[in-house]
Formats: C-alpha cells, sequence, structure tokens
C-alpha cells in the first residue's frame, strides 16, 4: 500500500505538491504521449471551491501543466454536474470557469451528463448508464473534494465517481441503495489515480450547505478505499458513519491491511476536526434508511416533479432541507476587476489563490493578462480591494452565506 499525504498552502506549493505525486506514480503513467488523459473533478454545484463545494480550480491547473510539461496532448476534464442544475439548463462547468480554465490550457472539456452511455449494473439487477468519456480514457485521474454529506457520510473518491453517470434519471437510480451503488459504479470505473483537493474542504451539513475548512492538504494513492479511510480519520470523522466505507468493509474490500496502514500513518499534523452533517428534523426523518425508499418512490412522480421545478416549490423544499441547492438563473457577468489601491496592502494572498498564475494585484488591470473571471482574489482579500465590476448573478446569494467565512479563512 501507498499513500501520499502533505501540506500545501496557495500556487506554489500546491504545483510543488503535484510534481511529487506524478514523480511518486511514474511508473503508471501512460508511455504514449498521445493517450486519452481524463480528469475528474467534483463540480456538484456552481458554488466556488472556495466554499469547500468543489475541485478548486489551482488543483486542476497544477495538474494540467503537470500532463503538459510531460507533452500528453490530449487531455479531458468531465464531469455529470448535480442533476438539479442538469435539469434547470444551467452550466455548473462554465459557472465555475472550468471551461474558462480548458480554454487558457487549450484542452477539452465535457459535461458527461450528455455523454454516450455505457451500462453499469446496480443492486437487483436496475441498470444505470454511466459515460462512455470516461469509461474509454487510457488514463482516469479522479479528483475528488473532501467534504462532509448528509447521506452519504462523506464524499471523497468513492463518491466522487457518482458524476460518471449520465444525467437525472441515472443518478436517481443510486438512491435505491445509496453505499452499495456506489461501490458498483466504482467497481466498473477504477481510476488510475486519485489526487483529494483538501485545501479548502467542507463540514457541517455538505455537499452544498456546510461550512468551508481550510486544511491544505493533498492527498494521492490508487486505492479509493485507503484514501477514503485516511480522510475520515483525518477528519476525525467515523469511518462506521461513511456509508459507501462500511459497506465495503462489509463485502471484504476494507480490510484489516487497509486499517493497519492507516494506524501506522502519523498524521496529527493533518488532523482536524469536522463537524458533521447534522440535518434538520424533517430531512433526518425522511432520510432514515426505514422510510428513505418511501420518499424516493414520491420523489420520482411526475408531480413532485414538476413541484421541484417552480420557484415555489424548491424554496419550500430549501427551507425544509429536502433540498441543499438554490438553483438561481441569472449567471454572472464580468466586465472585470480592478484595484482600489488605497484599500491595498500588499498581502500577497491574491496571488496565491490565482489559478492562472497573474502576478497579483500588479497585473489584474492589465488587458489580456489571462484572467478567467473566477473570483477567487476578489474573493480572498481581507481588505475587500479587489473592485467586481459587472452583474454578480447567482454569485451573489454565495456571497451572502460565505464572504465573511472565506476572507477569514484563507
Amino acid at each position: 500500500m501507498q499513500l501520499y499525504i502533505n501540506k500545501a498552502e496557495g500556487l506554489k506549493e500546491i504545483k510543488e505538491r503535484v510534481s511529487e505525486v506524478f514523480r511518486l506514480h511514474e511508473g503508471i503513467l501512460p508511455k504514449s504521449e498521445d493517450a486519452s488523459i481524463f480528469l475528474k473533478p467534483n463540480l456538484n454545484a456552481n458554488m466556488n471551491a472556495l466554499t469547500g463545494n468543489t475541485t478548486d480550480l489551482r488543483l486542476l491547473a497544477a495538474v494540467i501543466e503537470e500532463l503538459k510539461e510531460r507533452e500528453y496532448s490530449k487531455i479531458t476534464i468531465g464531469e455529470g454536474t448535480n442533476s438539479g442544475y442538469y435539469r434547470h439548463g444551467i452550466s455548473v462547468i462554465s459557472r465555475l470557469k472550468v471551461d474558462a480554465l480548458a480554454d487558457y490550457y487549450g484542452i477539452k472539456v465535457i459535461d458527461l451528463n450528455y455523454s454516450e452511455p455505457r451500462q453499469v449494473e446496480f443492486e437487483d439487477g436496475v441498470k444505470a448508464s454511466v459515460a462512455k468519456d470516461i469509461v474509454e480514457a487510457d488514463f482516469l485521474i479522479n479528483i475528488p473534494k473532501i467534504k462532509t454529506h448528509f447521506e452519504a457520510g462523506m464524499s471523497v473518491c468513492l463518491k466522487n465517481m457518482m458524476g460518471c453517470l449520465i444525467g437525472q434519471e441515472n443518478k436517481k437510480k443510486t438512491h435505491k441503495s445509496l453505499a452499495r451503488n456506489i461501490l458498483h459504479i466504482n467497481e466498473y470505473i477504477k481510476p488510475d489515480l486519485h489526487i483529494v483537493d483538501g485545501l479548502i474542504a467542507m463540514e457541517g451539513l455538505g455537499p452544498t450547505r456546510g461550512v468551508p475548512a481550510k486544511t491544505d492538504i493533498i492527498i494521492a494513492g490508487r486505492d479509493p478505499y485507503l484514501i477514503d479511510l485516511v480522510c475520515s480519520r483525518i477528519a476525525k470523522f467515523d469511518y462506521r458513519k461513511v456509508a459507501a466505507l462500511r459497506v465495503a468493509e462489509e463485502l471484504g474490500r476494507l480490510t484489516k491491511e487497509h486499517h493497519s496502514y492507516v494506524n501506522s500513518l502519523n498524521i496529527k499534523d493533518f488532523e482536524r476536526e469536522f463537524a458533521p452533517p447534522k440535518a434538520g428534523i424533517l430531512a433526518t426523518f425522511i432520510h432514515h434508511p426505514r422510510r428513505q425508499k418511501y420518499f424516493l418512490a414520491i420523489r420520482n412522480t411526475t408531480a413532485f416533479n414538476y413541484l421541484c421545478s417552480t420557484k415555489i416549490g424548491g424554496k419550500i423544499l430549501y427551507k425544509t432541507g429536502l433540498r441543499q441547492d438554490v438553483f438561481i438563473d441569472e449567471d454572472m457577468q464580468c466586465r472585470g476587476l480592478k484595484v482600489d489601491w488605497s484599500k491595498c496592502t500588499h498581502c500577497g494572498r491574491c496571488d496565491k489563490y490565482c489559478p492562472v498564475s497573474i502576478k497579483l494585484p500588479e497585473d489584474l488591470e492589465k488587458v489580456d493578462n489571462g484572467c478567467i473571471h473566477c473570483l477567487y482574489c476578489y474573493m480572498v482579500c481581507p481588505e475587500n480591494a479587489i473592485i467586481f465590476e459587472g452583474n454578480l448573478g447567482f454569485v451573489a446569494e454565495q456571497l451572502k452565506q460565505y464572504d465573511e467565512i472565506v476572507r477569514r479563512i484563507a
């Protein structure tokens, strides 16, 4: 067994750690520069990575640069984003500026919800469709986020593979036996390498309504059971409350050797106790394993789906805790970012967070500086010295919830 874990704070250190990961796994990399390399991040929602919800663009950028330095030319980023956004016609990939990052590096990006299907067998003979693009890649890198998760306990390597499913109908099928179906996906699609984003994780009521936790960790390896187990240990989270790990242990996939290896690690410098994903009374009652099948039967009806699609229905579901996401139709329109030099203290924080290595704050106002409008610099500036010009759109809702805490922890 082999596991990589190290601290990383700021873009420079992130790139150094990713280089170390690739050197450690040099022997498994494709021999041909024409090999198709697929990067599978966690793009669960349109929430900026600094909220703890999605894979950090800085980590994606570091992986892409490392691959391009090895002259791999066929690199693709892909994710089957949250089915609610898919149903509302919202492009999470665009809102998170993953498409802009791909354009910056001249690589491909696809939404797996629209991919050609390949069949995976779930519990009780149910068949679900996963994306052909990810199944047929020569080399697959899973880049999940560390998050506590209301239904799954925690979401890291194993849970992240749910994003390989095509569209809402196939994602719904997992919930009939969530943990076992997550394992079915992982048996069918086996990433060659996992690189975990523990830079800003999420604790509490994840995957969407939790709180960002700055942990500054990158974890990598080939065994998703081992990585998920060590992540639960780092978060001081009972692994038996992680549904996929509990079932994996019952099935003999999570073994005594895994536990022995993790117990031998000295990870005190990485540990941070995560708040558990505690939901409201109604959501907890309905999602109990004894009752969830009845809720699922109702949720899959035409009437309930119609209710979900209406604004009033969405607000009711959100307020009761039965839905975590807020689907806002209005996109962000950014005309540019400027610096209020009277407020800027040249602390260097913005420079550490720019995924495309713009020299900040000095070059922010330059024309054609390569800015992808990810708003990382805007969100982390402790003095509010970076000024947004345009219409924040859906981002305004995120700032209401996370602006103060992101500036504080960044």
